[in-house]
């Protein structure tokens, strides 16, 4: 897709931009493939970069009299800005471009994959984390082992394609642990402290209503345990949404099967429950700007 067939006003003079809490800029407005640019001679003004895709949503308030209208753009970072544009024609071609520009579905054509530095490279950061120099330390014992197993994310998509995990396990045990395991997140090693003590991560085992088990993820979690050590699985679920995952399938480690674990719940709020304390705080503090967004607009049209 070439970006000239989404652009219908590439170039205006005599946009306005305002801003609450901010001057009143005059300039002209340019709108790229990836940014909306507005240049000014005004002094103590540098030019506004804004990227298409930091914008939220689009409001266009035409004029009474059809001669043009204002542009309201409001981005995720709760920044409010308007764009005053006289001609109508304009006015329309100028909204539908950054429309289409601010909702692309295609990841490929977003801003990263067109991205020039304007700096030479040093090195190429694909390769500057290597997890075979990285965890020299740690395997220089003779219990861990590097597995390929993920290679290309066939395993799990939400895993790298490196993992470090008990030399003891090998890797078809791996996959039996991730078929068991939601998103086929088996357990990984995220941190090891220098005292020995290990932190895993996981996703829920998929023990479905008959308390399904899995030996293989068994053996693969007490790998990570010493002789006669036991171990903590903290879930940071509610109790009424373990159950609500039950119904789905889901659960937690069964206890007559994961002897060796003891279970510790520490629920967290997610963002995406309805009852969340996060969600109602974003809520307000979205309330809190559109009461400004409506102050503002008020003082202006007086």
């Amino acid at each position: 897709m070439e970006f000239d067939a989404l652009i219908i006003t590439p170039k205006l003079d005599g946009v306005t931009l305002r801003a609450p809490f901010n001057e009143t800029i005059h300039g002209t407005l340019c709108i790229t493939g990836h940014h909306i640019i507005l240049q000014s001679n005004m002094e103590k003004f540098k030019e506004l970069w804004l990227l298409h895709h930091s914008i939220d949503s689009l409001e266009k308030l035409q004029y009474s009299d059809q001669s043009g209208g204002t542009i309201i753009v409001k981005c995720k970072d709760f920044k409010i800005l308007y764009l005053d544009i006289e001609q109508s024609v304009e006015f329309i071609n100028i909204y539908l471009s950054i429309e289409r520009l601010a909702n692309l579905n295609n990841t490929v054509l977003l801003y990263p994959f067109f991205y020039q530095p304007m700096y030479s490279i040093l090195e190429d950061g694909h390769t500057l984390f290597k997890p075979e120099s990285e965890f020299t330390k740690l395997l220089a014992t003779d219990n861990w082992r590097i597995s390929y197993v993920n290679r290309n994310y066939t395993v799990c998509k939400t895993y790298s394609e490196i993992v470090i995990v008990p030399k003891v396990i090998d890797d078809e045990m791996i996959i039996q642990s991730a078929n068991f395991r939601e998103g086929g997140r088996f357990p990984v090693l995220s941190y090891r402290h220098e005292n020995g003590t290990r932190l895993l991560r996981s996703s829920q085992p998929l023990i479905t209503n008959y308390n399904r088990r899995c030996k293989a993820d068994e053996k693969f979690l007490n790998a990570f345990l010493l002789p006669f050590q036991k171990g903590y699985i903290v879930d940071t679920r509610s109790s009424s949404y373990i159950n609500n995952c039950k119904v789905k399938g889901g659960g937690t480690e069964p206890d007559g099967y994961y002897t060796r674990w003891k279970k510790v719940f520490k629920p967290l709020d997610k963002i995406s429950k309805c009852d969340g304390s996060l969600l109602d705080t974003l809520s307000k503090l979205i309330d809190v700007c559109g009461q400004i967004l409506l102050s503002y607009r008020v003082a202006h049209e007086k």
